[in-house]
């Protein structure tokens, strides 16, 4: 099993979108939300390079927004 992180705030509608898609495909998942953890935040902008959320880690490969696709393809690999 892969281990998969999901990076979110509070406000974020496709943060939910992904906790409900993992949710329904039974998919295992830690939570960090950045809004709460700024460090966390600040890791986050300094491993991707990116501000928005939800990023997604997976085993090391980083999916970027709501992407089923992406997603189903990273824990397939």
């Amino acid at each position: 099993m892969k281990n998969v992180t999901v990076y979110t705030t509070n406000s974020c509608p496709y943060c939910v979108m992904v906790k409900n898609f993992l949710k329904q495909q039974n998919i295992p998942y830690r939570e960090i939300n950045v809004e709460m953890n700024p460090q966390a935040m600040f890791e986050l902008v300094n491993k991707t390079g990116q501000m928005g959320v939800p990023q997604i880690e997976i085993d090391g490969q980083w999916i970027v927004g709501f992407n089923p696709h992406a997603i189903m393809q990273a824990l397939a690999n």
